[in-house]
């Protein structure tokens, strides 16, 4: 978190991260979309022919709060071929919450779980710990053959600490919520630990409910996130 008092400005870095092709940058494309001109900046990619993503996607949204107080809200996604990892590594620096973005195909569950140790491993290297870090987890491409079936995603769930959304992001199906889930989950562990509410004079929900309406979603959505200590997608 990166916090300019002059300015009364708020930064907050939001890290996309999973195997290739799992979804990232549809995630960030989706968000894209639907938010106003005047909250997100230009959407910044950079593609080569064997990642979509060599270095990360940029997606600046402002959003202004009570008091006068600015939200800047920063989303990037890592790359997810092996041979970039000083490159995720990179990205991760700083980061204040992280969306992990599975494959829901059976066929890919090792590739979860060897991206997810590799997200322990580079929040380490960062002076990180997953177990302090906001975490939610995204089952994308629901709409695809031989993918795990809701009840085995919804023991997962039972079994872990973190959030757990389904989606189909190339439709915007969930993306929205674990956004949303994300942004709750990580502003709740800042103000735990910095007493935002009272040295901003803000309302926490309110916040969030401004985010909410901004987004286009349901004012029920917004709802407290406990953050206890991250786990990973047990059983992968």
């Amino acid at each position: 978190m990166q916090v300019d008092i002059a300015r009364r400005e708020i930064a907050l870095k939001l890290v996309y991260y999973g195997p290739a092709l799992s979804g990232k940058t549809t995630n960030l494309q989706a968000l894209h979309r639907v938010l106003p001109d005047e909250s997100a900046g230009r959407l910044m990619s950079l593609e080569t022919r064997d990642d979509r993503t060599l270095f990360f996607d940029l997606l600046p949204l402002r959003i202004e709060a009570a008091g006068g107080l600015k939200l800047k809200l920063k989303l990037y996604t890592v790359p997810g071929q092996v041979c970039h990892n000083a490159t995720r590594r990179l990205v991760l620096q700083a980061a204040d919450g992280v969306a992990f973005i599975a494959d829901s195909r059976r066929s890919e569950i090792a590739s979860n779980a060897e991206s997810f140790q590799n997200l322990a491993e580079n929040l380490h290297v960062n002076g990180l710990d997953l177990r302090r870090m906001p975490l939610v987890i995204q089952f994308n491409k629901r709409d695809l053959p031989d993918i795990r079936p809701d009840d085995e995603i919804d023991e997962l769930a039972r079994r872990g600490r973190e959030p757990v959304f389904k989606s189909i992001a190339s439709e915007g199906k969930g993306v929205l919520e674990t956004f949303l889930g994300l942004l709750q989950l990580t502003w709740n562990r800042l103000q735990e630990e910095h007493h935002l509410d009272e040295r901003f004079g803000l309302d926490s929900r309110q916040l969030l409910l401004r985010v909410t309406s901004l987004l286009g979603l349901p004012k029920g959505l917004v709802r407290d996130v406990t953050a206890g200590p991250p786990g990973g997608p047990r059983g992968g």
